[in-house]
């Protein structure tokens, strides 16, 4: 009988699975919210249920070489940007928190100095791990354009 059942399920395959799942959500001072720890340096920061941005409003993430040290470069759909244009008059000051296959890997406070194109946030990984990341993120987002372009 276990074999019957067995039989019938189905597994995705590794060429049509996600790589790695990008999700960014808002700290709020909400009473609902849910709170995470940042791996290394231990902050602890409450963030909304609900993401803000994910996978489908990115369109390429790519290892950057900033003044302060290497991090991820998140470059975000046209209406994505306009989402966090919106979002920088609105909470100033707030973070948005990056988590990877839902492990939170880093935040980037909401400031001026944030572009309205893309997000680039210090990630609480080893340097030698950025590629990697990188390369299964960009996976990701070219299966989701794949899937998503017109027959």
């Amino acid at each position: 009988m276990a074999l019957l059942l067995a039989a019938g399920c189905r597994t995705v395959s590794d060429e049509h699975r996600p790589a790695a799942i990008a999700r960014f959500y808002l700290e709020t001072d909400a009473p609902h919210g849910v709170p995470v720890v940042l791996p290394r340096s231990g902050v602890q920061i409450v963030i909304g249920a609900k993401p803000v941005f994910t996978e489908y409003d990115l369109t390429h993430v790519e290892v950057a070489e900033v003044e302060l040290g290497r991090c991820l470069r998140f470059q975000l759909t046209g209406e994505a940007a306009r989402d966090l244009r919106r979002m920088m008059h609105v909470y100033p000051g707030r973070r948005l928190v990056l988590l990877l296959n839902g492990d939170p890997l880093g935040a980037r406070r909401i400031d001026a100095a944030l572009s309205d194109r893309a997000i680039l946030v210090f990630v609480e990984l080893p340097d030698e791990e950025l590629p990697r990341w990188t390369e299964q993120l960009q996976r990701t987002t070219a299966q989701l354009r794949r899937s998503a372009k017109p027959l």
